[in-house]
């Protein structure tokens, strides 16, 4: 039989969203796993962990682990005085970077605070993973936390200035003991080219979860919007963060000639933006503020003939909007932003894309969409997309940090 898995989810506290379901999916995969959540876990996904019998520590558990993750909050709340005083661009570049600096050094230390307590709680554990890690300190991570581990790095956002270099190379020793889970090959190159000496694997973050949307749910989001059934929905998920293309969104929709519903959920939104496309004819705006729980999320999906998912040219993270797609089976409309991506949705009848940038087109896209709403995705469209089965996932990372535990050759990069 299986020993568990020990999951390591920073982001455990915050509500819904891509990182949450799949912890809960791999927890019930594996029953009985050591979940850790320095942060806490929302009451939501705290039930439904509850549920699959695994082992939960939110927050210290033991002295080092506690001193650890202590340094590690009094460093954010540094970090954070730092962003608003730093704020004005009058200051120069690099001190306007010190603050994303200590950011890194504050998720490093809540990482080694977790793996002090995988080491302490599950010393025969199948894997130890950390499923959204930091993109620096990979090696000081694993000497503070004394624990062998994965850590799936999804996005290099903030890169290392001088002082947090030096202490990455203080730690070198320690990247040996760690393999980086890169989950598109564009995150990979990103991640080999500051690190060229740390074990690397390329393989997607989701998990099919096997629980697509059902006829009652469909008819159950429609309602709960006041859509009636024969009119057309697309649903634009997620917080508006730099890499989403809204200004494209915002340029397309007042060339629409044909009436459609959007449904709008997430956060951080723009109520001006919003404001003017409720003043757009034939176009009624349905706004939902985030963090939404999942039951709220699955609403939104059901009630849409597509979702749309909008990204400036050259972002290579994985989309959760479009695993989530594949999984519910929600067809998708999507911006030809990821060379990887088009290439893996073209042909597929549930998917269409369009010009990353382009206004135009994105309307001359929904004008398509309006008139003929694609089919909706079988249940083959999660491994379309390259996703497994949280189970599969399960042995993927057992037999990946099995390599670490029993000191194999391990590749620099492998497409997985």
């Amino acid at each position: 039989m299986s020993e568990p898995l020990v999951l390591i989810e920073p982001y455990a506290h915050r509500m819904g969203g891509h990182h949450q379901r799949t912890l809960i999916a791999l927890a019930r995969a594996r029953p009985g796993s050591v979940v850790i959540a320095p942060n806490g876990i929302a009451a939501d996904g705290e039930t439904a962990l509850r549920e699959t019998g695994a082992r939960t520590f939110a927050g210290p558990h033991g002295a080092t682990a506690g001193m650890l993750l202590a340094l590690s909050r009094l460093a954010t709340r540094v970090s954070a005085v730092g962003q608003w005083a730093f704020r004005p661009r009058r200051w120069p570049r690099r001190l306007r970077r010190l603050p994303h600096q200590i950011t890194l050094l504050a998720r490093c230390l809540a990482e080694a605070s977790a793996l002090r307590i995988a080491r302490q709680q599950a010393p025969g554990a199948d894997a130890v993973v950390i499923l959204t890690a930091s993109e620096a300190l990979h090696g000081l991570a694993t000497l503070l936390g004394g624990q062998p581990h994965l850590r799936f790095v999804h996005e290099q956002v903030t890169t290392e200035d001088l002082l947090v270099r030096v202490l990455g190379r203080l730690a070198r020793r320690g990247e040996q003991r760690t393999i980086a889970v890169c989950p598109t090959q564009a995150v990979g190159r990103q991640l080999s080219t500051s690190f060229p000496d740390l074990p690397a694997v390329i393989s997607p973050f989701a998990v099919d979860d096997g629980q697509g949307l059902t006829d009652v749910e469909r008819d159950g989001g429609r309602v709960a919007f006041g859509i009636p059934a024969a009119e057309a929905v697309v649903c634009l998920v997620g917080g508006w963060w730099p890499y989403k293309d809204i200004d494209t969104v915002d340029k397309a929709l007042p060339r629409l000639k044909e009436p459609l519903h959007l449904v709008v959920v997430g956060t951080p939104l723009d109520e001006t933006v919003l404001g003017r496309w409720r003043s757009l004819p034939g176009l009624r705006v349905h706004t939902v503020p985030g963090p939404v729980s999942e039951a709220v999320l699955r609403l939104v999906y059901a009630a849409a003939d597509v979702a749309l998912v909008t990204r400036l040219p050259g972002t290579g993270k994985e989309s959760g909007l479009v695993m989530d797609a594949a999984r519910l089976g929600v067809p998708l409309l999507v911006s030809n932003h990821d060379p990887a991506l088009t290439t893996r949705l073209d042909g597929l009848p549930w998917a269409r894309t369009y010009p990353a940038g382009e206004p135009p087109a994105l309307t001359d896209a929904l004008h398509t969409i309006i008139r003929m709403p694609p089919a909706r995705p079988g249940p083959e469209a999660p491994e379309q997309v390259g996703m497994r089965s949280a189970a599969e996932q399960a042995d993927f990372l057992t037999h990946t940090f099995a390599s670490l535990e029993n000191a194999e050759p391990r590749p620099r990069s492998v497409e997985c």
